[in-house]
C-alpha cells in the first residue's frame, strides 16, 4: 500500500465509518460541556463590572478589581473561604480511603448474592436528595427528638449536641458525607481491580502469600494509578463545595462552622442580586483550584507516579 493510499481522506475517515455510533453517543455530552461548560463563561465578565440586569454584560460599566476588592474585606468571607477548604479537607482524609476498602471487600466476597445485595445498600444513598437526607439526619441525631439521643437518655444518659454545638456538628456533617458518597466511590476502584491480572494473584498465593498479603502486594499496587489521578481530582476540587449539604444540615447555632463559599454567595450575592460580586467568587474560586490541581499533578510527576497530564 502507497503513503498515498493511506493518507487519502478515504482511509482516514475510516474510523468514523467503523464506530459511526460510538462517535453519535459523543454529541450529547459534548453539547452538554459546550452549553452549561464553555458558553457561561461569558459570564466570567461580570466579576469586573458593576452588573446591571437590563443593560447585560456588555452595557454594564467596567469596575475593575473593585468586586474583589469588596469581598476580600468582608470578615464573612474569610471565615466562608476558612471553614470550606476545613471541611473539605476533612472529606479528604475521611472520605477518601473508604471506597478503596469497600472495592477491596466487596471484591473479596465469595457470595454472589450478598455481593450484589452489599452493592446496591451502598449505591442508594447517592441518589437520595440532600434534602431526603437532611430529613433523616433530624430524625437521628436530633438533639431531643433524634433516635440516638432518645435511646442514650432512656439509658440515663445526657443527650449530645450533634447539630448544634460546632465540632460535634462538624463530624456529624463528614461522616454523613461519607456515608453518602462511599457506595458511588466504589465503582471506578472496582472497574481498576477487575483489570487487575488474575494470574498476579495465582503467582502470590503458590509463593505462600496470605490474603492480606495478596490485597497489598497485588491490589493495591494494581489500582495506584487510579488512587493518584482520583487524589490528584479531588485535592482540585478542594475549593468548591456543593450548596445544599451545609445549608441543610446547617442551622443558626453552628453558623461559625457551616458558613461555606457557597452560602456565602447565596447570602451576600444572590439574595441582595449581586451577580458581579458572586461571580467575581466563582472566579476565585476557579483560579485557585486551578493552582491546586496543577500543583497535585506537578508532585506526582516528580514522584514518579502517573499524572494527569
Amino acid at each position: 500500500m502507497t503513503s498515498a493510499s493511506v493518507r487519502s481522506p478515504k482511509n482516514r475517515f475510516a474510523f468514523l465509518k467503523k464506530d459511526w455510533r460510538l462517535y453519535l453517543m459523543l454529541i450529547l455530552p459534548l453539547a452538554q460541556y459546550v452549553l452549561f461548560r464553555y458558553l457561561p463563561m461569558e459570564g466570567v465578565l461580570i466579576a469586573f463590572q458593576k452588573y446591571n440586569l437590563f443593560k447585560g454584560i456588555w452595557g454594564s460599566k467596567w469596575v475593575g478589581l473593585e468586586n474583589f476588592n469588596f469581598v476580600f474585606s468582608l470578615k464573612d468571607f474569610t471565615l466562608s473561604l476558612k471553614n470550606t477548604l476545613f471541611l473539605n479537607l476533612l472529606d479528604l482524609i475521611a472520605g477518601f480511603p473508604v471506597p478503596i476498602i469497600l472495592a477491596i471487600m466487596l471484591t473479596e466476597m465469595r457470595s454472589l448474592k450478598l455481593k450484589r445485595v452489599s452493592q446496591t445498600l451502598l449505591y442508594l444513598p447517592h441518589f437520595l436528595s440532600w434534602v431526603i437526607i437532611g430529613g433523616m439526619v433530624l430524625e437521628i441525631f436530633a438533639p431531643t427528638y433524634g433516635i440516638i439521643n432518645k435511646t442514650i437518655i432512656r439509658m440515663g444518659g445526657s443527650n449530645i449536641p450533634f447539630l448544634s454545638d460546632g465540632p460535634h456538628w462538624v463530624a456529624t456533617y463528614v461522616l454523613v458525607g461519607v456515608w453518602q458518597n462511599m457506595g458511588w466511590g466504589t465503582i471506578l476502584y472496582l472497574a481498576a481491580i477487575t483489570n487487575i491480572n488474575v494470574e498476579l494473584y495465582e503467582a502470590a498465593e503458590i509463593d505462600g502469600a496470605n490474603k492480606m498479603q495478596r490485597i497489598w502486594h497485588v491490589t493495591l499496587p494494581g489500582i495506584r494509578s487510579t488512587i493518584v489521578i482520583l487524589l490528584i481530582l479531588n485535592v482540585g476540587q478542594m475549593m468548591n463545595i456543593g450548596f445544599d449539604r451545609p445549608f441543610i444540615i446547617g442551622n443558626t447555632l453552628v453558623q461559625q462552622y457551616c458558613d461555606v463559599i457557597s452560602t456565602f454567595v447565596y447570602r451576600v450575592a444572590m439574595k441582595g442580586a449581586k451577580y458581579d460580586r458572586g461571580a467575581a467568587i466563582g472566579l476565585f474560586q476557579s483560579v485557585i483550584g486551578f493552582i491546586l490541581i496543577t500543583t497535585a499533578n506537578f508532585i506526582t510527576r516528580r514522584i514518579g507516579e502517573e499524572s494527569i497530564w
